[in-house]
């Protein structure tokens, strides 16, 4: 039997990552993290399938002090925890252009949440969601 394919579109979002506290940063930082669109299934986990159908839509903008510094997609690869990684592919970057996110793929985007995010000079950097609405 021929697996039937689907033509629903998932439903894309718009998440926004705030720099959450550090010992750097003591009250976190509004300013400083990512905005970015991607497919979310109902738990609010990025949904692979939704990314695949979609993913020339799923970009993301890096801003530092409230501007964006940095403008990308948002990429799945092989390899990593699970067996794939996600992470932001920024275009003209000279080859240093990809920021991992730390288990994206478990993880649920929702309000309140935290998840991590492997900046290109290597650092785990912690994120809280700010905000999860529809793109």
């Amino acid at each position: 039997m021929e697996k039937a394919q689907s033509s629903e579109r998932h439903r894309l979002s718009r998440i926004r990552l705030e720099q959450a506290r550090s010992k750097d940063r003591v009250e976190g930082s509004a300013s400083e993290g990512y905005d970015f669109v991607a497919p979310l299934d109902e738990a609010g986990h990025i949904s692979v399938d939704g990314w695949k159908q979609q993913r020339a839509l799923c970009f993301v903008h890096r801003f530092e002090g409230g501007v964006t510094v940095q403008r990308g997609l948002l990429m799945h690869r092989p390899g990593g925890p699970g067996g794939a990684t996600w992470a932001f592919d920024y275009e003209g970057d000279d080859g240093i252009d990809e920021e991992a996110g730390y288990r994206f793929g478990s993880h649920a985007f929702t309000v309140g949440e935290y998840v991590s995010v492997r900046d290109a000079d290597g650092e785990l950097r912690t994120y809280r969601v700010a905000g999860v609405r529809p793109a």
